[in-house]
């Protein structure tokens, strides 16, 4: 039993003895071995990494679609509406600058999706860590909280979203 569930660990013949191993993704189908990437290429307009193929022939490459101006838009809308309903519940920590922070937040959001955001998978943290930041420097109260909601309204909602805004474009 314990040599049937080891058996899918085991790397084909045909790398190299010096291959290094840990960057690799084995998986149960024999025909695909997922490599990963040692380098970003986030801030290149398509993003895109290789999948080798195990006969050594070809390789596939995956390109990540360019922002969409009008689904950032949208999405944005959708954004502030729900962070400001969100941060409603904590008012008491944001006071009169609830509405500042909000714009703040959906700022860099805006910004982000506009210019960064390709599609599922293309999620960053960085945007929510500059919000943050932002956030700071203008003295607006609740920074992290703020920060924290749009991180997670981001990851419940984004990819989702853009799998709509696709599947009816």
């Amino acid at each position: 039993m314990a040599s049937h569930t080891c058996s899918h660990l085991i790397i084909p013949s045909i790398f190299p003895a010096k291959f290094p191993t840990v960057n690799f993704l084995i998986l149960r189908t024999p025909s695909l071995i997922l490599r990963i990437p040692s380098h970003s290429t986030r801030r290149t307009r398509s993003r895109s990494f290789s999948i080798p193929s195990l006969n050594g022939n070809s390789t596939q490459k995956y390109v990540y679609p360019d922002p969409i101006p009008a689904f950032a838009d949208a999405e944005n809308q959708k954004f502030k509406i729900a962070l400001r309903k969100t941060l409603l519940k904590d008012e008491d920590v944001f006071g009169d600058e609830l509405d500042e922070v909000v714009d703040v937040c959906a700022k860099i959001v805006h910004e982000y999706l506009s210019k960064e955001y390709g599609g599922p998978g293309t999620l960053l943290v960085e945007p929510f860590t500059n919000m943050l930041i932002a956030l700071k420097e203008h003295n607006l109260p609740g920074a992290a909280l703020a920060a924290r909601a749009s991180l997670l309204w981001a990851q419940n909602h984004i990819d989702h979203d853009w799998l709509a805004w696709n599947s009816i474009s």
